[in-house]
């Protein structure tokens, strides 16, 4: 008798949220909840009405209570997510709709709700890149230029030290042919090492340029882009003819286009498509090193 109320209560909830009466309906899903607490759909219901007020505090309240019940909650991984994303736990946030992604993937969708999923993690990880590279690029720069200053020092010292040699020569040693050719051997390497201090900035330079190179976009490798889209491949699948492109691109070209591989023009169903794992890794991989790439996917 309760689960048909709650369930009653529930169709309540979701007529009040398709007109926008959003307070009707968070009050339609307590009354299911208070009702049968232990079904996890009342608890998402609710949480979504929560995100559409940008209550995200009970957003996550609900999403966990929802996924205590069902950890396979599609909805509740999502909303919490982005629940933690508000709250800046960047890290948390990637973990669920990662979580969220998964079970998409795992129903072999390919609708809307894939592709929100998809993006807010995305700009996620793009954002987690973009306060870890700011971070250590202020520490390469300080360490730079610490070095630099420990050069200019050393090279400073080493001139005072040589000058003194050739002060106690030109004063012990002014008529001695020998001491005389060293004071011109110490004024040599004393004329060089300003040639000496260029070249070692020079290749401090160049440690420091090497080691900022992750963090400095460029191309993505052509083998990791789409031929369709031109962006990075998020869903790869390969075709007969040994052609890979990104699922949800080559789809719509099936059933827009024609059913025949775009590049080659092979007949081309559904059904032939495989998963392209080893690219999907390769672009995995790519991303993990290449934080910036992110904005391209």
């Amino acid at each position: 008798m309760e689960m048909r109320q709650a369930e009653m209560r529930k169709e309540d909830g979701n007529a009040c949220f398709k007109k926008q009466k959003i307070g009707a309906a968070i009050d339609a899903y307590t009354e299911a909840i208070a009702l049968c607490p232990n079904v996890a759909v009342y608890w998402t219901n609710r949480a979504i009405c929560y995100r559409k007020r940008k209550e995200w505090k009970r957003v996550e309240e609900d999403c966990r209570r929802a996924l205590q019940l069902d950890k396979n909650s599609l909805k509740a991984h999502y909303m919490l997510g982005l629940a933690l994303l508000e709250k800046e736990d960047l890290s948390g946030g990637i973990i669920e709709l990662g979580k969220a992604l998964d079970i998409v993937r795992r129903t072999d969708s390919c609708g809307v709700e894939k592709d929100e999923i998809y993006q807010s993690l995305i700009k996620a990880k793009y954002t987690e890149w973009e306060l870890t590279s700011s971070e250590r690029s202020w520490r390469l720069q300080n360490l730079k230029e610490a070095c630099e200053s420990a050069l200019i020092e050393q090279n400073f010292l080493d001139e005072g030290f040589g000058n003194n040699i050739n002060n106690n020569n030109n004063n012990n040693n002014n008529n001695n042919n020998n001491n005389n050719n060293n004071n011109n051997n110490n004024n040599n390497n004393n004329n060089n090492s300003p040639n000496i201090l260029s070249q070692q900035l020079e290749l401090l330079n160049d440690v420091f340029h090497k080691a900022s190179e992750a963090d400095t976009p460029t191309d993505v490798p052509d083998f990791l882009c789409c031929k369709i889209t031109f962006d990075i491949f998020t869903d790869p699948v390969i075709t007969p003819s040994g052609i890979t492109y990104e699922r949800s691109a080559l789809l719509e070209h099936l059933k827009k286009v024609g059913r025949f591989d775009p590049i080659t023009r092979q007949p081309l169903l559904e059904w032939q498509l495989v998963p392209n794992l080893a690219i999907k890794g390769a672009v995995q991989a790519y991303l993990s090193k290449y934080g910036w790439a992110y904005k391209m996917a």
